[in-house]
């Protein structure tokens, strides 16, 4: 896992030289994040027995998946990334584990639509402080040549943490009932959290650069994206492709269920193995070339996921319009990896175009827009759209949904192709 020339090991950033330690942190901070996602996303395989005991429709399982989290997840992300800006990141994050971890487990107790929305907005409350600070302390670990290959180890907290999520949602529910899926996912991060505290410890010395990050407002770090048009681009080409990326997050398991005829517990199974094999190789893939190409360019932090989001919509058009369950299996595992190639490379240049001090209020701004639509109306959007199919197309209507919600990788393209002109006059540094 060398960068080019005789670039260090990738664990070897931490203070100067020290592996053993930025390796346990970085495993830590991945074990977070996997049961960040494993809470976000458990509700996308629990959708089909909460829909048929609450009696929902799609649209409102599509409001508690999407905006019931995004709507504080993303408020409230910029806020704690400032308080993170000075304080201590590692306290930060694990008292966002433990709340969101308590919220989950709420989950569980929930009775009508109410009550399940209000937890989930529970959850994302404290998921807001989980993110942003973790892309800055990776980025303070570890030297630019070798932070997209970094920050994509981390984000294999996305797919391990989805599949896990979506295979013991299914099993659990199965084999038990739903309500203790939310239980034991909660209870698991709870227990973690004070691990956590322990073991994440902010390289930053106990009174942060006082002089420099305290003097950093919110308004200089606006003013100082305000000038850089790659970070918004950058910042909605993301958003357009999480508006179906979360989507199919979310609204998957049910198509498989809905038109394959197929159990929850297999829904889960053929889903999972999909996000867990796909997810990590695009993942690692994005970070890999961003890494090896990225100091001859660094256009191609965005052009290597603008050519990843135009590949997939053959290959998800194929699948999700297939006739059998293996099929759609086969051909899904592709795009699900090409769809996930942008984290490495754009979170990695989102911490370049911004100095230090503000990299942790930088990446918050990035994930309000980049969640906020594509949590927030991605997931609805879908739901919204399957309940309007419904008439015309019946228990069909999802894979339809589905379909027109490829468009959106067409747009993050496009965005992501004009955030390469920028990029090369944007960037800030190391």
């Amino acid at each position: 896992m060398s960068g080019a020339g005789s670039s260090p090991h990738l664990l070897s950033g931490l203070e100067g030289g020290r592996p053993a330690r930025a390796g346990v942190m970085m495993a830590m901070l991945l074990i977070a994040y996997t049961l960040n996602f494993i809470d976000r996303q458990i509700i996308g395989i629990l959708a089909v027995p909460i829909k048929a005991d609450l009696g929902l429709s799609d649209g409102q399982l599509g409001l508690m998946g999407g905006l019931a989290f995004a709507l504080f997840y993303s408020g409230l992300g910029i806020p704690i990334a400032r308080l993170a800006d000075r304080k201590d990141r590692g306290l930060i994050m694990a008292v966002s584990l433990a709340l969101w971890s308590l919220m989950t487990a709420m989950c569980g107790l929930a009775q009508n639509f109410v009550q399940l929305f209000l937890a989930r907005l529970g959850v994302g409350v404290g998921e807001a402080g989980g993110v942003a600070p973790a892309y800055s302390l990776i980025s303070d670990i570890f030297p630019a040549e070798q932070r997209a290959r970094a920050l994509a180890v981390y984000s294999f907290g996305i797919p391990i943490g989805s599949a896990s999520g979506i295979v013991f949602g299914g099993l659990i529910a199965t084999l038990i009932d739903w309500r203790y899926a939310f239980f034991i996912v909660g209870l698991a991060g709870i227990l973690l959290a004070p691990l956590f505290r322990r073991v994440v410890r902010d390289p930053r010395p106990s009174r942060p650069a006082a002089s420099e990050a305290d003097s950093v407002g919110i308004g200089a770090v606006l003013a100082t994206i305000m000038r850089k048009p790659s970070f918004w681009l950058l910042s909605v080409g993301a958003s357009c492709s999480s508006m179906m990326g979360y989507g199919l997050f979310f609204w998957l398991p049910s198509f498989l269920v809905r038109s394959f005829g197929i159990s929850l517990l297999s829904a889960s199974l053929h889903y999972g193995a999909i996000l867990l094999v796909g997810g990590i190789a695009g993942i690692w893939l994005g970070g890999r070339l961003a890494d090896g190409m990225g100091k001859r360019s660094r256009a191609v932090y965005a052009l290597v996921p603008a050519i990843a989001f135009i590949a997939t919509i053959p290959f998800y058009a194929a699948g999700i319009g297939a006739q059998t369950i293996l099929t759609a299996i086969a051909l899904l595992l592709v795009p699900t990896a090409l769809g996930l190639v942008w984290l490495g490379p754009v979170i990695a240049a989102i911490q370049g175009l911004v100095p230090a001090s503000m990299r942790t209020t930088a990446s918050a701004i990035f994930l309000f827009i980049n969640n906020l639509i594509g949590i927030g109306i991605g997931t609805p959007a879908i739901g919204w759209l399957s309940d309007y199919l419904k008439a015309e197309h019946g228990e069909e209507s999802l894979r339809h949904a589905i379909l027109w919600g490829t468009s959106f990788y067409v747009a993050a393209a496009a965005l992501l192709l004009a955030a390469a002109r920028f990029l090369p006059r944007d960037w800030e540094g190391e």
